[in-house]
């Protein structure tokens, strides 16, 4: 046994060669051997767009998170820029007054979304502009696909809709198509319309592994799209399910997505490493607003360093695999960021 006067433990520790501390010792070598880092192109900003003008509105259940107007939303925009930020996505808050139960407002031509897009793209044609694309925000049942008499999700009628959104966001100036619904064979039915119309250079980003999760709450808030009746589990993905998860982005993969997203973040790391193994596509993960509203909800509290536990989450994103980050967290890490990267780097 080796104890404290043991002379064979002083004579191992003599001859000791390997250290780890060694290359932590100062900031310069640690940052010299840091083997993932963050970087403010690594992030995709989901930004909450509402109707009129000179308006934000914080979101209560996500403090720091806003609802803008779409002159507001090019002021933040521009800042994001700034920041090195080159990817959002974009959701609109549908008025209750014109949500249906089919949804007929995501068809409407000159809708907000598409207001925003025009907008957006004409001030900022660099800059990477995602579009959800699902039902929910337009219902009045909240849910993302058609229902039936039952409270059926109909699915294959629901794609058609699907289709003809992504063929509209597309004409008003998408860059990326993110079906977030859950379909089955959504990603065919919309890259064969894309395709056939002439919108061969737009990209589809597909929610490969979505799973039916309770961090989704502060987001249904901000745009007012729970469902009022059941709940997702006949499309979103059972959390215990790994398996399933790959084949669904195989699935996504042979039928034509050129990205891959995994949804929610922390809770299915290993899922993202997973996919990540399978597939050369690139893929992404969402740290959705659950997880962000609990650190600010702690940070309020005194509990614990918001910023710090930020950059932690993010970076676990980062070494379980992921290439580019849905985050609202995005702003205050870059800013942080800005401090450590010369700017010629964005």
């Amino acid at each position: 046994m080796l104890t404290e006067n043991n002379p064979k433990q002083k004579s191992f520790i003599a001859d000791l060669t390997y250290r780890p501390r060694r290359n932590r010792k100062s900031e310069s070598i640690r940052q010299l051997v840091q083997e993932h880092r963050l970087h403010p192109s690594d992030f995709v900003v989901p930004l909450f767009v509402i109707e009129g003008s000179d308006c934000t509105q914080e979101i209560s259940s996500m403090p720091g998170v806003y609802r803008y107007t779409i002159d507001c939303l090019t002021k933040q925009i521009d800042h994001l820029m700034e920041l090195g930020i080159r990817a959002v996505d974009l959701f609109t808050v549908v008025p209750s007054e014109r949500k249906t139960a089919d949804g007929a407002e995501a068809l409407r031509r000159n809708n907000l979304l598409h207001q925003s897009l025009q907008t957006i793209k004409k001030a900022f044609p660099e800059l990477c502009v995602m579009v959800d694309v699902a039902l929910d925000p337009y219902t009045n049942h909240g849910h993302d696909g058609i229902v039936d008499q039952n409270g059926n999700i109909l699915n294959d009628e629901t794609l058609v809709i699907l289709m003809t959104m992504s063929l509209l966001a597309s004409e008003y100036g998408a860059d990326v198509i993110a079906p977030s619904d859950m379909m089955d064979g959504r990603v065919a039915y919309i890259r064969q319309a894309l395709d056939q119309n002439g919108f061969t250079d737009v990209s589809i980003c597909s929610y490969a592994a979505k799973y039916a999760s309770a961090f989704y709450g502060p987001f249904r808030d901000a745009l007012e799209s729970a469902p009022k009746f059941g709940d997702k589990k006949t499309y979103q993905m059972n959390p215990g399910n790994i398996l399933e998860a790959l084949r669904e982005s195989s699935l996504d993969e042979a039928e034509g997505a050129d990205m891959l997203l995994i949804k929610p973040g922390l809770s299915y790391l290993d899922v993202l490493t997973k996919v990540k193994e399978q597939t050369e596509l690139p893929v992404g993960i969402y740290h959705v607003s659950g997880e962000y509203s609990m650190v600010m909800a702690a940070a309020e509290k005194g509990w614990i360093d918001a910023d710090k536990v930020f950059e932690e989450t993010l970076l676990s994103m980062k070494r379980a695999g992921a290439d580019f980050i849905f985050t609202y967290a995005a702003e205050r890490i870059a800013q942080t960021l800005c401090t450590l990267l010369p700017k010629s780097r964005y």
